[in-house]
């Protein structure tokens, strides 16, 4: 045992026989939250295909369309919206009296406006399949495409993207892209009110949201890196939810009475990452057996039993088995001893020197547990974990040198996350092939359904076969509420891992 995790466990002990504190006032609802919360996640136009900002997003801002209970497509600030026989023109009607936290009017303007200041993931794709934006009338707004398209909704209206959330015109251009993320205004069920970097951040009832006044009228969020820290002051009723806990934290949270484990499967696969190695000639990462051999090194069901007690879903591919045009592929085994003679073949008889190996903090048991096999066949790294918002930023910059522990939770479907994670000029790619480039291209262009899972799935057996990722699983993310949660969100939306929609939460 470690000395930081002994002093861990010693707080924990300690913070538990301390006197339970008084409860939340009933009109609050407060997180215990993993990871840091980053100003960048504040704007839609910087939405990078990573699940996490919708955190904030479900919160603060609305869509056109968004993923809702029982609907990926749900329309929200688009009453409704049709497409032309020939695919090439959408036409959105937006909802009429939706106001932003300000008190200014949404119209199709505002709904253009963000659009076209789009520059997160899939940015590029959208602005060279769209012709043009046109304002129909103040209600009114129309893509025309340069040709059909099957995805654009896809992309557009799920969280592939951020494109479909939208901000208000006239105040950005007032306060500037910078001053946006330091006082965002949005549509959305909560406003933001005096924000601490990366300590919590709370929000207020937008009590004029157009869905619904939200029962819960503030919600805190604090940042609790340390998961021990998190379960202890959900026990002494300090916060309402505590996310992301580990398998030995899940077990004391299912033994604890009041309190509720909230597992949830989510469209969130986690991989290992051979970044920029995998495309450098010069390195041993290059030779698809060194892949292999990682991929077969670490046992993914021991792993997931102790990190998530079973509830992640072990898997060969990393786009989840629920995506339209996913293909099925099994878990590589563990065989670390294949791994080794795949390594001595590949003239690593002694093993390699891997040097770094980034990941997210909030993963890094995770991490390290992969770490450790791979160290047992003679692959030797060395961990750097860093906060999440850094580590995203350093992966989607091309700032990472090594190895990575890779993970995406982005709804969409097979394409999404292939035009993220595949192709050469893919938000989180170093590299790619140039036949899984073409079939990206044809598959975009095809209007028959079959030929383009046909497509996409070649796509996927191709990368599966060249190793371009070693996946682990699809996670199952560990969540706790306390005894004063009534409705807490998590789950409602599928393939989702936070609480949302905010404005159906409840407490007791």
């Amino acid at each position: 045992m470690t000395p930081r995790r002994l002093v861990s466990i010693l707080t924990l002990a300690l913070t538990l026989i301390a006197a339970q504190g008084p409860a939340a006032a009933q009109s609050q609802m407060t997180w215990a939250v993993h990871i840091t919360l980053s100003p960048v996640w504040f704007d839609p136009a910087e939405h990078t295909g990573i699940i996490t900002i919708m955190k904030v997003l479900y919160a603060v801002h609305d869509a056109m369309v968004k993923p809702m209970p029982g609907n990926p497509m749900a329309p929200s600030l688009a009453e409704s919206w049709t497409m032309s026989k020939d695919g090439m023109v959408y036409e959105f009607v937006v909802r009429k009296g939706v106001v932003f936290h300000n008190g200014d009017t949404l119209t199709a303007e505002d709904v253009k406006f963000s659009f076209d200041r789009y520059r997160g993931s899939a940015a590029k794709l959208l602005k060279d399949k769209v012709a043009s934006v046109e304002i129909v009338d103040p209600y009114r707004i129309r893509f025309k495409l340069k040709e059909a398209w099957p995805d654009f909704m896809t992309f557009y209206a799920t969280p592939a993207s951020g494109a479909a959330w939208i901000v208000p015109k006239k105040y950005v251009e007032k306060v500037g892209d910078e001053g946006f993320k330091k006082a965002p205004i949005g549509a959305g069920p909560y406003k933001l009110v005096p924000f601490n970097p990366g300590v919590d951040l709370v929000l207020e009832a937008h009590e004029r949201y157009w869905r619904k006044t939200p029962a819960v009228k503030r919600m805190v969020w604090k940042t609790v890196p340390e998961d021990l820290t998190r379960l202890a002051m959900l026990k002494r009723g300090e916060v309402d939810v505590a996310y992301s806990l580990r398998g030995p934290l899940g077990e004391e949270v299912r033994r604890t009475p009041g309190l509720k484990l909230m597992p949830t499967v989510i469209a969130g696969t986690q991989w290992l990452n051979f970044g920029p190695l995998q495309w450098d000639p010069k390195s041993p990462w290059h030779d698809r057996r060194v892949r292999l051999a990682a991929a077969l090194a670490f046992d993914k069901n021991a792993i997931n039993q102790a990190e998530t007690l079973g509830f992640s879903k072990p898997t060969g591919a990393i786009i989840p088995a629920a995506f339209e045009y996913a293909l099925a592929i099994p878990a590589y085994p563990y065989d670390p001893s294949q791994a080794k003679k795949l390594l001595a073949e590949a003239g690593y008889p002694n093993g390699l020197d891997a040097g770094e190996y980034a990941c997210d903090a909030s993963y890094s048991t995770v991490a390290e547990a992969i770490g450790n096999y791979l160290g047992a066949v003679g692959i030797r790294t060395k961990l750097r974990p860093m906060e999440r918002a850094a580590f995203l930023g350093a992966w989607k910059d091309k700032k990472i040198v090594g190895l990575l522990q890779a993970g995406a939770g982005g709804l969409g479907n097979a394409a999404t996350r292939v035009q993220n994670y595949f192709i050469k000029d893919g938000i989180y790619s170093w590299g790619g092939y140039p036949d899984i480039d073409d079939l990206f291209i044809q598959q975009a262009r095809e209007l028959d359904p079959k030929r383009r899972e046909i497509q996409l799935h070649q796509i996927q057996r191709l990368a599966h076969d060249r190793v371009m990722h070693a996946p682990l699983w699809e996670l199952g993310f560990l969540n706790a509420i306390g005894p004063r949660v009534e409705e807490s969100g998590l789950g409602l939306i599928a393939l989702h891992p936070y609480s949302a929609p905010y404005e159906d939460l409840k407490v007791k």
